[in-house]
Parts: C-alpha cells; structure tokens; sequence
C-alpha cells in the first residue's frame, strides 16, 4: 500500500496551480484526501479537472485567495516574491514549501524512479508509468505532461513504486532520494541557472549522488555528456544503455515503421524485440531507458518490454492534432536546439517524401540569446519555416535578443524561414504554403500550441 498524507500537507494552497508540474502533485494530494486549494492566472482544463478531485481553485492572485488554516503554500521557482498570496503566507506565518521538497515528501516509503535529462524526461516518465501500470503494478507517478492514456498528469497509485521527473533547471531535482535514478543527456540549457557545462556536471553528480545505498544510475552510453557524467560519478551501481559497443545494454536496431518503431536490444545476453507506438530513434531510446530502469526495480525485462508498446505519446510530444485538406497537424513541445532536431528527424522518418513545415515559436530570451543559432540550423532540416516572437514565459526581455537571430541563422544554413509578428496571421500564411500531403509542426514551448486547430479550421476552408 502507498503511504498516507504528510501531516504538513494536509491543507495545502498552490500558487500556480494550474501547471504542470504543480498540478500534479496537487492531484496527488487531492487523491489521498488533502483539502487542496490553490489559484492560478487563468481559467483551464486542468483546474476544472483539479476541481473534480475536490479542489478549490481560484483564477487570479490575491491575498484574499489564501485560507487562514492552509496548512502551508506550495510554490515553484517561476512564482514571483512579490506574489500577494506569498506576502500573506509570511503575514500568517504559514510555512512556503518549494514543489520539489512536496514531490519529495510524497516519494516517502515508495521505491521511487527519477528520470532526469535536459530532454526526454517526459516522454520517458510517461513511458514507465504506462508499462508498470499495464503490468498491474499500479505506480503512482507525477509527469511533466498529459498521457495520450490514461490522460493525466499524475496519479496516486497503490502500489509501492513512484515514477517522477527530476527537473535540473532550478537543481530542485536534488531533492529526491531514488531507488533508480534515469539520467538521458546532460547539455547546458537553462542559462539563468547554470553558467557552464562544468555547473551541469555538478549539478548532475549531486542528483546521483542522492540515489539511495544499493540503486541504480541508468544513463545513456551515447550522448556525450551523459558519458563524461558516467566517468565522474563514484559510489553508485551505474548500468549504460544504447548504441555504443561498450553500452551494458546495447540498441541493436530501431527499425521506423511509419508512425511506429520496432527496437531491438541486447539485455543479459538475451534478445528482446519491443514495439514503440511513437515514431523517432530518440523516443525508441527513451524507452530502452525505461524498460533498463524498470529491471532495476526487479520487473521482468520480457513482461516491461512488451508492455511499453501501451506508451500511445504524451499531449505536446509529437501529437496529432488533426488532418484537413490532406494536410497533417502535428504538435511539439521541443524548444532546444536538440529536441528540435530530433523530432524533426523523426517526422523525416515517417514522412517519407511529404513535406514538412514548422511554425516555430522560440521559448525564452537567455534560451535564445545563447542557442539561438542552433535553433535556426535546426530549422534547415524542414522544408519551410515560420517563425514567431519570443515567448516570454517568466523573464523579461534583453535588448538585442529577438527571433531575428533565429532567423538570420537558418537562412545562413539554407532554411526557408518567414517570420510572422502576429500569431493572428500564422494560419493564413501556412494554409497558403500547405499542399495536400504535407505535414505542419507547431513547434515550442510557449502558445505556439493554440494555433494547430486554428491552422486545422483555415486549412479546412481551402
């Protein structure tokens, strides 16, 4: 049996409710029988659904938002101090608990696998909590995105396993205590936090240096960065996987069937061959990661392997948002440099001689300040681009850092790139580039996600 509520946790309020990461542990929390409360600055799905669970959800801050008995305020590092329910917490002198140490509080007494990586985390926690649920063990687990199924971020499970994202972007990821520990890659990103790669590895070490006496670290045998952390981790049990001949568990094949990949690898001497109902070889390597990471916890390697074939994608990852015209809109999430051209690549793959264009909506100033011309190379791996402003999210623009610079970087690698200002026009400018045929990636991490029913409506009036 899972383990009950955390005294502390009883009445939590949630300053940001509505986010990923956030809601999810609220969901949690909800699901064990807290009294959850929380606000967030606009009305969406996910209140209404946190709203089922019982929770009181608020739309807007205000001081008058947070109870007098709240048991304490959970924030995450995108809340601002200047938040008035965050005042009025110090007012009352209601404790303010970061949404890690929340995460971690619920890992206690469970076997908790962190999946961690600067990309994958999502696609790779989804795939676990997927397969371990399809083998009746019932985890619980906190994903940083919506399952295409069961179609939640998040659930309270019975059973004694608990999959989660470890995020490095804030180092919060230092806060858990793993059983099996997933690192994917490790690449610099998130430059408001981290200054260099050498702040990465540390950061990095930290994490692995938290998985409990006798776990285990899973790390990919291939990505650069993931082996020189393989080299500078001591005192941990280290298992690698892929394609390099010195992987403890190698990737023989990943074979694209259309949407779909057949993947073959070599685990203890044995063979295995494993559907995955997503296209693209970094996804087939994602679920080698959890299919390893799964082993550690002692699930059989011939019953997960099969079972990952149950992973049906997670909303914003490559998802298929409809089809009109003979025109395909597909949504990703990817907003660095790597995960753009990864799944770029993938859609090559399944696309065979369609064409694809992206509407590409970069995701930060400091993001495109530093891999902005990486992310303009990207963009010469599709066959025409649009390009939007900057989305914010939470910083504050620096001068001479726009789109422009992902832009004049793909022309200089040959992309077709149209900028477009306002996000009111992109629709019209791709129904007049789309043919039948083609496919259309809305691209990023911003609201860039909102226009593939918009393009979907003008394509469907041609």
């Amino acid at each position: 049996m899972a383990p009950g509520l955390p005294t502390a946790m009883d009445r939590p309020h949630f300053i940001g409710i509505g986010g990923a990461g956030m809601s999810g542990i609220a969901k949690i929390l909800a699901q064990r029988g807290a009294k959850v409360a929380g606000s967030d600055a606009r009305e969406s799905a996910t209140a209404e659904a946190l709203r089922a669970l019982g929770a009181t959800v608020h739309i807007g801050h205000a001081a008058e938002h947070l109870a007098d008995d709240a048991s304490c305020v959970v924030v995450s590092s995108a809340i601002r101090a200047d938040n008035p329910e965050l005042a009025r917490a110090a007012e009352l002198g209601i404790p303010v608990v970061h949404r890690s140490d929340a995460l971690a509080r619920l890992m206690d007494g469970l076997r908790p696998i962190a999946v961690a990586g600067t990309h994958g985390k999502t696609t790779t926690t989804s795939m676990l909590a997927v397969s371990l649920s399809e083998l009746g063990l019932n985890p619980s687990y906190a994903i940083g995105g919506d399952l295409g199924a069961p179609g939640s971020n998040a659930l309270h499970g019975e059973g004694e396993i608990f999959v989660a994202e470890a995020d490095e972007s804030d180092r919060s990821f230092h806060k858990y205590a793993p059983e099996v520990a997933i690192v994917l890659n490790v690449e610099l990103d998130h430059h408001a936090n981290y200054a260099s790669m050498d702040e990465i590895y540390e950061s990095f070490e930290t994490f692995a240096g938290k998985i409990v006496p006798g776990g285990t670290l899973v790390i990919s045998a291939d990505q650069k960065g993931a082996r020189e952390l393989t080299r500078r981790v001591e005192g941990v049990r280290v298992v690698t996987y892929g394609e390099a001949e010195d992987a403890d568990v190698r990737v023989l094949s990943v074979v694209a069937q259309g949407l779909k990949s057949e993947v073959r690898v070599l685990l203890d001497g044995q063979e295995l061959t494993f559907t995955v109902s997503v296209p693209g070889r970094h996804y087939a390597h994602n679920a080698v990661a959890a299919l390893v990471a799964g082993v550690g916890l002692g699930v059989p390697a011939a019953e997960l392997a099969p079972a990952l074939a149950a992973y049906t994608g997670v909303k914003r990852r490559l998802q298929l948002k409809g089809e009109a015209a003979g025109v395909q809109v597909i949504d990703s999430y990817a907003h660095h440099p790597t995960e753009m051209t990864a799944d770029l690549e993938a859609m090559r793959a399944a696309a065979g001689d369609a064409r694809i264009l992206v509407v590409f909506q970069p995701h930060l100033f400091s993001r495109t300040q530093e891999l902005g011309q990486e992310m303009g190379q990207a963009l010469a791996l599709a066959d025409g681009s649009v390009v939007l402003d900057i989305y914010p999210a939470r910083e504050d623009p620096i001068p001479g850092v726009t789109s422009e610079l992902i832009i004049d970087a793909g022309r200089a690698a040959g992309a077709a790139v149209t900028p477009v200002h306002d996000k009111d026009e992109v629709a019209s400018v791709i129904a007049g580039m789309a043919g039948p045929g083609d496919l259309v990636l809305t691209m990023g991490a911003g609201d860039v996600t909102d226009l593939g029913p918009r393009i979907l409506d003008r394509l469907a009036q041609k």
